[in-house]
This record gives C-alpha cells, structure tokens and sequence, in this order.
C-alpha cells in the first residue's frame, strides 16, 4: 500500500515542480491532477507524457490515482458533466475520461477518478442516472481494454454522495472495471460513518483518499487530525479488511501552503498507521 500526496494541492507550481515538492516530502505516490495547470490530456503528447513518467522514475514516485474530476480547462469542478441535456458537453465529458485511462495506462497508474455527475439542479433523477450509466457504458470497454479501473467518486452535492445512491447505481453496471473511488471525509460530510461505509462498499474499493472534515460536517478538506473524523476506526477497518489499494492525500484547499500541509499530515499519518498495523510506504 501507497501513501500518495495530491497534486491537486500544488496548483501555484507546474506539474514538474509538483512532482519534485511530493518526492521530498517523503511520499511514495503521488495523485496526479488530470487538468490545467497539470496534467490535461490535450495539452501533452507521447514525448511529454514519457518526459513525465521519466520524472516520476527519477524520484522513485509511483502514480496512485488520476484525479479527472475537475475540469477547469473547459469549465468548473463538477461540469461538464455525464448528466446533462446536451449530448455534446456530456461528449466531453466522456471523451475527457477516455483520454485520462489512455494517459494512465501510459504511466502505469491503476485507476482514473471521476465525478458521478450532477449537481441535479432540479432534474429527474432517474433520468440522470439513466445518462451516467450510459455515459459508463460507453467509457467501460476502454478501461477493460486497458486494464485501467474508472472509480466513481461519490461527492456532496452531487447526484451520487451516500452509501446507499453508490449501490443503487454499481448494481447495474457490468464491467468489473467499475468501482468507488473512496473519499473519508465526503461519506463523513454525507452523514454516514467512514468505517462503516467502506465495509458496505469494500468489494468495489479501487483507491482512497484521506484527509479530515471539522465537526460541522462541511465540507472542506483540512489536515488529517485537525477535524471530527475518527480515524483509528476508519484505519481499523482498512486493516480488518484487508484493503491492499494506494491512499491519496487530497488536501486542495492547502494551495498556500501544500508542502508544510504535507509535512503535517505525514506526521499524524504515519504513528496512525502503525497503530492500526498498517505497513504503508
């Protein structure tokens, strides 16, 4: 198991200088950001992509996720997305993800994240999760072929947040290619109890990511220990389990500061960890 750092925290420095902050940290992984001002898609060919994954080779950092939630170069954080009307933004949507299981074949990188589509604004929402599986369907037998898992990551606000919306939606997806990009803190926004929700959705776990939420239940991400999230429980469930995925930081909100919210974190990440008997690089 991998203990990656977000470059989605690093958005003031290049991808290149991103990498470089992560490696001396200590990380063993990083998250690589699939959008500007990293790595999207259309702005990298095969020599820059290889460049890249040289870089990584250099500094011993193996790829823990491709974040492809946001995607600012079109739009926002949640749109495009896989449910609207127009079929040519939900087009970009797809194709974006396409383009994201391509470049993590390429880096060796295991699974994509991505968005569940939403918010709702007022749609129906059977007939939104009629366009998001559509929308799957027709990225799935790409991440087969690949040999790449597209994750799923439910979020507050959008049309997929809790336990019960994730299976309601992965019982009627075929390809063993499709999981849950499990997020601590957005389960803990919704409402639900981490650990709890990881063992209900345990079988289609392909990544996690950690950070903290305050007392309020808002969501916002803050350093690991610094919040209300019981983390000797989470983390005795991922051992109980037998969880053998990477775990990604995701502290985005850090932009300022993402190297001294780094060091924090591993502070407080690591002891938790072998508490836990957890053997984490």
């Amino acid at each position: 198991m991998r203990l990656g750092y977000s470059t989605n925290a690093f958005t003031r420095f290049s991808l290149d200088q991103a990498v470089e902050k992560i490696a001396d940290l200590g990380f063993a992984g990083v998250e690589i950001m699939c959008d500007r001002p990293h790595l999207y898609p259309p702005d990298y060919d095969a020599d820059q992509v290889a460049q890249i994954k040289a870089l990584l080779g250099r500094h011993r950092l193996g790829v823990t996720n491709l974040n492809s939630f946001t995607l600012f170069a079109v739009e926002d954080t949640y749109l495009p997305s896989w449910i609207e009307q127009d079929p040519e933004r939900r087009k970009q949507r797809i194709d974006h993800t396409r383009q994201c299981l391509h470049l993590a074949a390429k880096l060796g990188a295991r699974n994509i994240s991505v968005p569940p589509g939403g918010p709702l604004n007022g749609a129906s929402r059977n007939e939104s999760m009629m366009l998001f599986h559509h929308g799957i369907e027709a990225v799935a037998p790409l991440a087969e072929e690949l040999g790449v898992h597209i994750l799923v990551e439910p979020e507050p606000g959008l049309m997929i947040e809790r336990t019960p919306e994730f299976l309601a939606f992965i019982r009627r997806v075929d390809s063993p290619m499709v999981g849950v990009n499990f997020d601590i803190g957005h389960f803990f926004c919704a409402g639900e109890n981490p650990a709890a929700a990881f063992e209900t959705l345990f079988e289609w776990v392909g990544h996690v990511h950690i950070e903290d939420i305050g007392k309020s239940r808002i969501h916002q991400h803050i350093v690991p220990g610094d919040g209300a999230i019981d983390f000797a429980e989470m983390l005795q469930a991922v051992k109980r389990l037998g969880y053998a995925g990477d775990i990604s930081l995701e502290l985005y909100p850090y932009v300022n500061e993402p190297a001294a919210a780094g060091a924090e974190s591993l502070a407080f990440l690591r002891p938790a960890f072998v508490r836990a008997g957890l053997e984490v690089d």
